[in-house]
C-alpha cells in the first residue's frame, strides 16, 4: 500500500441521527466522497461516507453504520486518510505536501541545511519545517520568496534564508535603553 495522505478531519456531532462536521482538505470538498472507503492514521478503521452535504465552510456528512449522536461525538478529532495513489496525478509543477516529507533542504547555494519535517498551517499560511543538521528546527514561511524551488526528481527543497529573522539578537548585541518612542542615535 502507498502512503497515506490525510484529506480530511471529522469535527464535531452534527444533529441527533449520527452527522458530523467534516472538514475537508482537498481543492474539491466533495472529492473525499470519490476516493471510496476513508482510513484512519493507522489504517486499522475504515469510514464510508453515506451522505455529504456542503454547510458554510465545511461538510455535514454521516457515515455507514454510525446512526447516533453519541457515536458521532466518538468520532470528533479522527482524521481521514486515503492511498496515495488514490489521489489525482499533479501536474509537473505541482505536489502533495506529503511529497516533501523528507526531503533534503539546501540553501540557494547548495548547502545542506536538513530535511523537510511538515508543512503546517496554522491559519495565516503554510509553513516548512525543517529539521537541521545542527541546532533548533526551523518554521519558516513556505512561499516563493523563502523556497524558492521545490525538485522532487532531486529529493531538494531549495531554502533562501531570510537575512534576519524578527526576535533574533545578535550575541554581542546590547539590550536597547530606549523606551517605546524615544530616538536613539547610533
Amino acid at each position: 500500500m502507498s502512503a497515506l495522505i490525510c484529506v480530511a478531519r471529522i469535527g464535531a456531532a452534527h444533529g441527533v441521527r449520527g452527522a458530523v462536521k467534516l472538514w475537508t482538505f482537498t481543492e474539491d470538498p466533495f472529492a473525499v466522497k470519490r476516493y471510496g472507503p476513508l482510513l484512519s492514521k493507522d489504517g486499522r478503521r475504515q469510514f464510508e461516507l453515506a451522505q455529504v452535504r456542503e454547510a458554510k465552510d465545511h461538510l455535514v456528512a454521516t457515515f455507514k453504520g454510525v446512526a447516533t449522536r453519541d457515536e458521532a461525538e466518538r468520532l470528533n478529532g479522527i482524521e481521514l486518510y486515503v492511498a496515495r495513489d488514490k489521489l489525482p496525478a499533479t501536474d509537473e509543477d505541482e505536489y502533495y505536501h506529503a511529497d516533501l516529507i523528507g526531503l533534503a533542504a539546501v540553501t540557494s547555494d547548495g548547502d545542506a541545511l536538513g530535511r523537510v519535517l511538515a508543512i503546517h498551517n496554522f491559519g495565516a499560511g503554510d509553513i516548512i519545517e525543517i529539521a537541521p543538521l545542527k541546532g533548533a528546527t526551523m518554521l519558516l514561511p513556505f512561499s516563493n520568496a523563502v523556497v524558492p524551488e521545490v525538485d522532487l526528481k532531486g529529493g531538494r527543497v531549495v531554502i533562501a534564508l531570510p537575512q534576519e529573522i524578527e526576535g533574533d539578537k545578535d550575541e554581542d548585541e546590547a539590550p536597547s535603553t530606549s523606551r517605546p518612542g524615544e530616538r536613539r542615535d547610533p
